[in-house]
Formats: C-alpha cells, sequence, structure tokens
C-alpha cells in the first residue's frame, strides 16, 4: 500500500484486496468468493427471484440464501458459488495462462 497526504491527511491507498490490505490469510480466495457473491446478488435481483425462488435454483436452502446475500459465504465453496451461479443461467469461464511471476495469481473477471 501507499500512503500519501490529501489535504494534510495521511491517506493510504489499499491494493485493490480489501482481504490482503486486512492481513487475512486466503485474501485472494476471499477476494473471488465476494465477487461471485456479488454476481449471485445482482442475478438474483435481476431475475426478480425471492430468497426461496433463488435457493430452488441454486440448490441451497433458503436460510443459506439469505446470509449469502447478507455477504456470509464462509460456508460455501468457490465452487459451489459457481454451481449457483450457472443455475442462476451465467456461464462461467477459466482461463488458465503461464504467470509472470514464480507464483501464479486467481483474478475473478466480470464481462
Amino acid at each position: 500500500m501507499v500512503k500519501r497526504l490529501v489535504e494534510g491527511i495521511e491517506v493510504e491507498t489499499g491494493s485493490g484486496n480489501v482481504f490482503a490490505d486486512l492481513g487475512l490469510p486466503d485474501a485472494e480466495k476471499l477476494k473471488i468468493k465476494s465477487g461471485l457473491v456479488i454476481e449471485i446478488t445482482r442475478a438474483v435481483r435481476k431475475l426478480g427471484l425471492t430468497q426461496e425462488e433463488a435457493g430452488c435454483r441454486m440448490g441451497i436452502p433458503q436460510p443459506k440464501v439469505s446470509a449469502l446475500l447478507r455477504g456470509d459465504f464462509a460456508n460455501l465453496s468457490e465452487r459451489k458459488l459457481m454451481d449457483c451461479l450457472n443455475r442462476l443461467g451465467y456461464d462461467i469461464e477459466i482461463k488458465v495462462k503461464p504467470a509472470a511471476e514464480p507464483v501464479g495469481h486467481l483474478t475473478l473477471a466480470i464481462v
């Protein structure tokens, strides 16, 4: 993170990953999962689904849909979140390419 002064106040510019900025383990995974949850929320709203209807489509119970829409996704894997998006009518494409650095990174691109 970069620190700079704005109108006499020290401001830190984030890395683009709030989870990494907070020092959380598995920050890249959390960023991917949160991006998937944002898209699921948008899809449910766009389709005008109730939580019950969304749960039926996604294959998860309504209480989990409620938690998911509130941002509680700790109990759902990346794979399950992708499956939920598929069931809501979204395609997911996974792209693998050589990394520029010795260790690669996970990214999520929303089209």
